[in-house]
């Protein structure tokens, strides 16, 4: 999709989530699409400039292979616009066994603004919850001001902040790092 084609996006009529164990071809053309956009406008969980189609699929279709994530996709009216995983400790990792991470979260910038992002971090925690996670922590740029918007929403505490974190754009920026208690008592 072309930014002209995608820049007034109708309100949807529906939103939702899924969580893919495989990706379609069209699921696959969309989700690059998305990030490609994401990853253009700031936001591209670790990439500063799209790495190219076959760089993201080899990606995504790894991501679905590591038993320890899983792929969360947020569809609006059926297409794919943004992304998350949940990654779980390795099991050689007792000692934080209960808590997960947020990852790599991202809804394509045209795409913004219908309640996508928060459905997609909704969906997730719940899936943490049912499996019995009692944390659920995530880490940010502190360039991306509408992530921390959402998060902070959302009920994550930040609970520290790394001064050199990522280099983007030249120049060394901070990043912000989060935790959610997803069980009453916990």
């Amino acid at each position: 999709m072309s930014k002209a084609q995608t820049q007034d996006l109708p309100p949807p009529d529906t939103l939702a989530v899924d969580r893919l164990a495989e990706i379609a071809d069209d699921d696959m053309q969309a989700l690059c699409e998305a990030a490609d956009a994401a990853i253009i406008d700031g936001g591209g969980f670790g990439w500063l400039k799209p790495p190219g189609r076959a760089a993201l699929e080899q990606y995504f279709r790894g991501v679905i292979l590591v038993p320890e994530r899983e792929l969360f996709v947020g569809r609006m009216d059926g297409t794919i616009y943004g992304a998350a995983q949940l990654v779980r400790p390795p099991r050689n990792n007792e000692a934080q066994a209960f808590g997960a991470t947020l990852m790599h979260n991202f809804v394509a910038p045209y795409a913004r603004g219908h309640g996508l992002a928060r459905l997609i971090v909704s969906r997730l925690e719940d899936r943490a919850r049912s499996l019995g996670y009692q944390v659920l922590n995530l880490d940010v740029r502190e360039t991306q001001t509408a992530a921390i918007a959402l998060y902070e929403a959302a009920g994550f505490i930040r609970w520290g902040t790394h001064p050199a974190y990522a280099r983007a754009d030249g120049r060394t920026v901070a990043g912000h790092y989060y935790y959610k208690l997803l069980q009453a008592g916990s």
